[in-house]
């Protein structure tokens, strides 16, 4: 269907256009020419002003009527109504008059003034306050705040404080939370190559990509024999790195992926079990104490059970693996359930021995059914104790 001719509304709308994509702003900051600017409108046909004469004169009268534009016209000889002057473009003179049109002025002048203030202390930042300009209006209210907290950055890079320990004036560690993701837009910008982490990307490792310390990563275990508990206690979740220091309290380590088979591991002599969490087993490659351990997998019968084992022995490659074989799988087949099909792990493996090589081949290429997987937890407990010697 043919587009209506242009209004006063349509002239706005594409000024309006210009301001959301920020041109405007950035042109006021860069010095660019946009204006005087000369929007071009839909304009009746010589049919149309034939056979709607009176439509097209109200139309003109109508964009006449507009404020903040000048109507750039061009003389049409019509057949049958000779000369006739029909406006092709809407010209707005200035960026302000362009701004009253559509009520933006004020926010442009708003602007005018973060920028200044933003410049005169982070020149630096010329060219995202620029590609950013709605950013900035958006943040009008905070951006006090975060300029304050840029200062101390720049100040004090990679501080090895905790957020809740940053001491900026107005600001507390909930804004700083809320605003992460901006805050570190600008601080890539700002801080030398040497204070920024590269590899710690997003929100979530914003204090391992600026220098703060982070809540430490933890880890939970049991001791399943009496003599090696720890003031009475044998059920522990501690922090990584005093995992890693504490003096190898036993000769044998398991390592399973579901926690209630963590805390209903049968106790042994000289023993203890570590909840693997998945793929976060990675915690586990730095624990030198472990590899002078007999150290034994216990994960999921699936593709991404083999896939952890695989990858645990990366780091630890006299891993053994328990119940991750054809035996457990079949014996246990009426409570077998399904992978889900788009996260299955399909690729190569080279850290199985034949036996789990063979067994994820299987399961990875549907021999024994559709996306078989057998948790660990569906396996039966007297199984269990039987493979542990129990």
């Amino acid at each position: 269907m043919k587009k209506p001719w242009s209004s006063p509304d349509d002239v706005r709308a594409s000024v309006r256009r210009l301001w959301e994509q920020g041109r405007i702003l950035a042109a006021r900051l860069g010095g660019e020419a946009l204006f005087p600017l000369e929007i071009p409108l839909r304009v009746p046909s010589i049919a149309d002003m034939g056979e709607q004469f009176g439509a097209v004169q109200d139309w003109a009268r109508q964009l006449q009527a507009g404020s903040g534009y000048e109507l750039s016209t061009r003389v049409i000889n019509h057949r049958q109504l000779g000369r006739q002057q029909v406006p092709v473009a809407a010209r707005f003179v200035t960026a302000d008059d362009a701004l009253r049109a559509i009520g933006c002025l004020t926010d442009a002048r708003r602007f005018d003034q973060l920028a200044a203030v933003t410049l005169a202390t982070f020149p630096e930042l010329r060219a995202w306050v620029g590609n950013r300009a709605l950013t900035l209006l958006d943040q009008a209210d905070e951006w006090e705040r975060i300029l304050v907290i840029l200062q101390w950055f720049r100040a004090h890079p990679r501080p090895a404080l905790y957020l809740r320990q940053l001491d900026i004036a107005g600001v507390d560690t909930k804004f700083i939370e809320a605003h992460k993701a901006l805050l570190a837009e600008l601080l890539d910008l700002l801080l030398p190559p040497s204070s920024v982490q590269p590899d710690a990307i997003g929100a979530r490792q914003f204090e391992q990509r600026y220098g703060l310390l982070g809540k430490p990563p933890m880890l939970r275990f049991r001791l399943l024999d009496p003599a090696l508990y720890i003031a009475g206690l044998h059920d522990l979740t501690v922090p990584l790195d005093q995992f890693m220091a504490l003096l190898p309290p036993a000769t044998r380590v398991y390592v399973t992926e579901n926690e209630i088979n963590m805390l209903a591991f049968p106790q042994q002599a000289g023993a203890m079990v570590i909840f693997g969490g998945g793929y976060a087993i990675d915690r586990l490659r730095d624990i030198a104490w472990l590899r002078a351990c007999e150290l034994v997998y216990w994960g999921d019968i699936d593709t991404h059970g083999f896939a952890i084992l695989d990858r645990l022995r990366a780091s630890m490659p006299h891993t053994r693996s328990i119940m991750m074989d054809a035996a457990t799988l079949h014996a246990h087949r009426p409570l077998w359930g399904m992978e889900p099909a788009d996260k299955r792990y399909v690729g190569e493996l080279t850290r199985l021995d034949t036996a789990e090589q063979a067994l994820f081949g299987a399961l990875r290429d549907n021999v024994h059914g559709q996306y078989v997987r057998m948790e660990q937890e569906r396996i039966g407990y007297r199984w269990v104790k039987d493979v542990l010697g129990q």
